[in-house]
């Protein structure tokens, strides 16, 4: 790991947080003005820089300017003694991690360093990780298994079918199939067959003949021309008309096809890729799409995860979403605190992919500072989940809370006595939508853990215990689909914990990462 620098012509506060960095086991380097520290820059980075802003000759803040330049990913975090706000405004605006207002507490300072030391650490890791920037990102292993896929069709010509739910990125796996196979010197052409009327998506996909119909004043290449010798992508498969559907089914059947109002039959030299987010079985059930067409697209089937099944790649997604938008707008990207990025993890996001691209490009024009916290986010999000005001968002629990509601130990208890076939004391248990509310929570445990003491019960700590941890790790269980190692994770425990409470709490459905 790079030393952090510190830029301060004040000896005495080198000194101070030369020390305190080195009791954290943190390198340092020291330079007493800018200048020094911009040749520097010529030979060597930091991992973090921190630099005083008023100092004889530059400025903390030309130096600011001049390490972004340079190094935009780099941390840099400005502190001076005099707290105005055009000060702390010029910072931000250059690209500053935080600024520290001196006389700064040494404790919180080294805790700022050590944020910053965090952020240039993951700065690196996802810098070295899109070197080879991807078509598609994801790290879960069901978008390995997609990966998988693609590698395999890398050499063919088959025809495939993607099915995913809106948003999943079904025009980005088509791209890339076509890009790795031996087509990629040829066209890609996409149509999205839900977005042509009717009567024009003829027309768009065989062309017409000059004089076809009405406006037709010259001949028209139709989709299937224009990708000759590549790929053609139809997208939303399942809304295409049932009488264009036969004309598909000639194509793909024999490779030839007409143009409207044509009479010379034309040869198709093209790889069909199809995607839809419908159901096609329940489709051809009911007599809404063609049942050989179906069974002529469907030689090979590459199916999208939801982002509920990849939760895990949210952060990354985040990360580079938020960077492509700072790009797209000329701004310094923003950074989302660790609560953000769990937070936003726990959304269910119907949207999938694209919702989040959209959230994040809100992000980037509407969050107030740099560091985006939950509390930042659009309020609609923040009421999806069940927060009630800033009370909610500043208690780190509720801010780890997952999507769906927690069970409570009295009606994890109350639920086994159902399964064990008996119904005493479910009418009395109040309902589910309680749980939204925190303060109600504490209250169930606490009557649950009184009715027991009352009754005599032995070992109460333990019971209710056993039931709270059971509850936990299968409510992170269900959240990683039964990745263990991921759960133990996110409840912040350690792997072999996790095994030993796993067998111990008799919990069925976990697997290895």
């Amino acid at each position: 790991m790079k030393p952090i620098w510190i830029v301060d012509d004040d000896e005495s506060i080198r000194w101070v947080l030369e020390k305190a960095l080195a009791r954290e086991n943190l390198a340092t380097k020291s330079f007493s003005n800018t200048r020094d520290a911009i040749e520097a820059l010529e030979k060597s980075t930091p991992q973090v820089l921190v630099s005083d802003i008023r100092m004889p000759g530059q400025s903390g803040l030309e130096l600011l300017q001049a390490v972004k330049a340079k190094y935009p990913g780099l941390p840099v975090i400005v502190m001076t003694a005099f707290s105005d706000l055009d000060s702390a405004v010029a910072a931000f605006q250059g690209g500053a991690f935080e600024y520290l207002a001196k006389p700064f507490d040494l404790d919180k300072a080294v805790e700022l360093i050590r944020r910053a030391l965090e952020e240039s650490l993951r700065e690196a890791s996802v810098e070295q990780a899109s070197a080879e920037t991807p078509e598609i990102l994801g790290q879960a292993p069901a978008m390995q298994d997609v990966f998988r896929a693609i590698g395999r069709l890398s050499q063919s010509n088959v025809t495939v079918l993607i099915t995913g739910e809106s948003g999943t990125g079904k025009e980005l796996v088509a791209r890339a199939l076509h890009k790795h196979s031996p087509r990629a010197a040829q066209p890609f052409i996409a149509l999205n067959t839900a977005a042509i009327p009717k009567d024009l998506l003829e027309s768009e996909l065989f062309g017409h003949e000059r004089g076809a119909f009405t406006g037709a004043q010259a001949t028209r290449r139709g989709r299937f021309e224009q990708a000759e010798g590549g790929t053609l992508f139809l997208d939303e498969i399942g809304d295409m008309p049932f009488d264009l559907q036969t004309r598909l089914l000639r194509v793909l059947s024999d490779g030839h096809f007409y143009r409207v109002g044509g009479h010379q039959p034309l040869k198709a030299n093209v790889r069909v890729i199809a995607a839809t987010h419908q159901n096609l079985e329940h489709r051809v059930k009911e007599g809404l799409f063609r049942e050989d067409l179906y069974h002529r697209l469907n030689v090979i089937r590459l199916r999208l995860p939801s982002l509920r099944e990849r939760r895990e790649d949210i952060p990354i997604l985040t990360r580079f979403f938020l960077t492509q938008s700072a790009k797209q707008l000329g701004v310094e990207a923003k950074r989302m605190s660790d609560q953000a990025v769990q937070f936003l993890s726990s959304l269910d996001l119907p949207g999938n992919v694209r919702q989040l691209e959209n959230l994040c490009n809100w992000i980037t024009v509407m969050a107030p500072g740099q560091v985006v916290e939950v509390k930042d986010l659009p309020q609609e999000l923040i009421d999806e989940q069940g927060f009630s005001g800033s009370a909610a968002l500043s208690s780190p629990s509720v801010m780890s809370v997952a999507a769906e509601p927690r069970l409570t130990p009295s009606q994890i208890r109350i639920a086994n006595a159902a399964d064990d076939g008996s119904a005493s004391g479910l009418a009395a248990t109040p309902s589910i939508n309680a749980l939204a509310d925190r303060p109600s929570w504490i209250k169930l445990l606490e009557t649950e853990a009184a009715q027991m003491l009352l009754a005599g019960r032995p070992e109460v700590m333990d019971a209710l215990g056993r039931q709270f941890e059971s509850a936990l790790i299968k409510t992170a269980l269900k959240h990683t689909h039964g990745r263990k190692n991921d759960a133990a994770v996110r409840l912040g425990i350690g792997r072999n914990t996790i095994t030993r409470k796993i067998h111990e709490l008799g919990i069925d459905g976990a697997k290895d990462d």
